[in-house]
């Protein structure tokens, strides 16, 4: 597989990274540096890992996780959007905004938006890729495109308010809706 082709399924992968970081710096636009740097490594990291498990695990796990793994992608982006639409509209004034950069918010994130890659994994094993070019290249790719999400999330956030709040959340739903619809059409 060209490196033309890696960089296209890179940004493909990115996407839902890009839309949780959107999200998750609307709600919480006080993240500092630090903190948009950790979750967008942890993104970054566990979307260059996933290709290489399923690269290693080659088709015997895929079989076995294929038939849920929509599920429990949406089950956790669900949880985590569900959570957020909850704080928009109970926490008090003075509580800080939850903080995605620690803890399970952020493992069960970079878990659930990276969950595609296993399979893209099981692809590159099954192709001519090399997985030890394409494994950066996800990874800096996820990094970046996160980071942007961030960026942008946290303008629309300061312009928006509470109603971005909402948006927030119910794009996590919305990207475990289309992933759960994508695997059950199939």
């Amino acid at each position: 597989m060209e490196l033309l082709s890696v960089i296209l399924i890179a940004l493909g992968l990115s996407a839902d990274c890009f839309a949780v970081a959107l999200s998750a710096s609307i709600v919480n636009r006080s993240l500092t540096r630090f903190q948009i740097i950790r979750v967008a490594l942890s993104f970054a990291i566990f979307q260059a890992v996933m290709p290489v498990l399923g690269w290693l695990a080659g088709k015997t796990i895929v079989d076995l996780i294929s038939n849920f793994d929509h599920w429990v992608a949406f089950g956790l982006l669900a949880l985590v959007g569900g959570h957020m639409l909850w704080e928009a509209f109970h926490h008090r004034k003075e509580e800080k905004p939850p903080d995605v950069s620690k803890g399970w918010r952020l493992i069960l994130l970079s878990v659930a938006t990276s969950i595609d890659a296993l399979a893209i994994g099981l692809v590159f094993a099954f192709g001519d890729t090399n997985i030890w070019l394409a494994v950066p290249v996800i990874g800096v790719t996820c990094f970046i495109v996160s980071s942007i999400g961030f960026a942008i999330g946290k303008k629309a956030g300061e312009l928006l308010g509470k109603p971005a709040e909402i948006v927030g959340g119910l794009i996590l739903i919305g990207i475990g809706i289309k992933i759960l619809i994508e695997h059950l059409v199939r």
